[in-house]
């Protein structure tokens, strides 16, 4: 789900100043948008009449930008805007919604195998409730996250998963741990499959070539 967030900006200068909102996608004309860089997010706001992009590395570097007065407004998923939000109250997110959109797990062709395997288990945890747990655990209704504590596996064989760690709570750094919604997903596959799970991270327009090339 795409979200926007909202910072109120001021212009002027001494006494006299003027409050300047944007509520709206068509607000966003001719405006200074910053994006995560390969995201759907950077494709909406590509196609938006007059707009002047800065594309980030890391969704929480284009807000830094965006509390510092640098540009108008960051397009990104909703529940990563969320969390920025939650830890900057200057921020808000605007009602209106961009897109809503289906995420994926991307596999190379080919590989039906994998493919197969990441089919039936989602099938199995929607089913069975557990995916209803993931959800609870990372996205709770009471705001109190608790990550689900994992033993190491010791299968002869692993499994890469390569993501960029930068979307909480879907994928992200606690300490020196990836976590996340995301990871739980993956270390269900990794169980069904008996191989252990391995997380590259990296850069979200490299995940593809990634994947492609065969290093995830």
């Amino acid at each position: 789900l795409i979200g926007t967030l909202m910072l109120a900006t001021l212009s002027g200068c001494g006494k006299k100043k003027e409050t300047v909102f944007i509520t709206g996608a068509d607000d966003l004309v001719g405006k200074k948008i910053g994006v995560q860089e390969g995201t759907t997010g950077d494709i909406y706001a590509s196609d938006i009449e007059n707009v002047k992009m800065s594309r980030f590395k890391k969704g929480v570097d284009a807000a830094i930008d965006l509390k510092n007065g640098k540009i108008d407004a960051v397009i990104l998923d909703e529940q990563p805007a969320k969390k920025i939000v939650a830890n900057n109250k200057d921020l808000v997110i605007l009602e209106e919604e961009f897109s809503l959109e289906d995420y994926a797990i991307a596999v190379a062709k080919g590989n039906e195998e994998l493919l197969n395997a990441i089919n039936e288990v989602i099938a199995e945890v929607k089913s069975n409730g557990t995916y209803q747990q993931f959800l609870d655990a990372y996205i709770p209704e009471d705001g109190e996250v608790v990550i689900p504590k994992h033993e190491p596996t010791s299968f002869s064989e692993n499994i890469i998963m390569g993501t960029n760690a930068e979307f909480e709570p879907f994928e992200y750094r606690e300490g020196e741990e990836i976590v996340g919604l995301d990871i739980e997903l993956a270390l269900e596959i990794a169980n069904q499959l008996e191989k252990n799970l391995k997380v590259e991270d990296m850069n979200f327009d490299s995940l593809i070539s990634a994947l492609t090339s065969g290093k995830v």
